[in-house]
């Protein structure tokens, strides 16, 4: 990287640091300390709805700044009253989306690989009459998602509704996890399926 590029990145890291953190809490965001911003995330909330970056945190928007590249900016969404969007102390999140209808919980020092998604709702009614258009939030289904501490979520892996993954797991990468996973395991697969169990030990 030559003399200008390092001075164009330099100064643009000083700019996402001092701007980025300003136009969050604006949106009403509560940001940590320390947290860290490569490029604008993508950052929607519905009224009475509540979006916790913790200490440290690192949201990359921006594919110059990850090695995978990402599709997108980080998009962080709220969908309905009361709901809740929580990213521990010392996570990553690189492009992923994370969008929220009751309650997702990413736990601390977690590693969401590029373009993974994360929803806790079907978005849309299960019963087909008039799906295109039904917007009764009592027919669309919802469930809240916990992933613990110490997880490590592999590239374009999809997280559903209802999902609670134990601390030090990882989920290889284009998984499609539908059921809860068992801390200190491996899983993988569309379904995801258990690899391995009792990793670390």
């Amino acid at each position: 990287m030559n003399l200008i590029n390092r001075i164009f990145f330099k100064l643009l890291n000083i700019w996402w640091k001092l701007t980025i953190p300003l136009r969050l809490r604006a949106k009403g965001v509560e940001v940590g300390k320390g947290a860290c911003f490569y490029g604008m995330p993508i950052i929607s909330m519905a009224p009475n709805s509540h979006i916790r970056l913790g200490d440290r945190v690192v949201l990359c928007s921006d594919s110059r700044f990850t090695a995978l590249g990402v599709n997108h900016p980080v998009v962080l969404r709220t969908l309905r009253p009361n709901a809740e969007i929580v990213i521990g102390n010392d996570s990553g999140i690189s492009g992923g989306s994370i969008c929220a209808a009751s309650q997702i919980i990413l736990g601390k020092e977690c590693l969401i690989g590029a373009n993974v998604t994360i929803a806790d709702t079907d978005f849309h009614a299960i019963n087909p009459k008039n799906r295109r258009y039904n917007n009764n939030q009592s027919e669309i289904d919802t469930k809240p998602i916990c992933i613990q501490n110490n997880i490590f979520i592999g590239t374009g892996s999809l997280i559903l509704k209802g999902v609670n993954i134990g601390e030090n797991c990882v989920i290889g990468a284009m998984s499609v996890v539908t059921k809860d996973v068992p801390r200190n395991s491996i899983y993988a697969g569309s379904p995801a399926k258990l690899i391995q169990s009792d990793i670390g030990n």
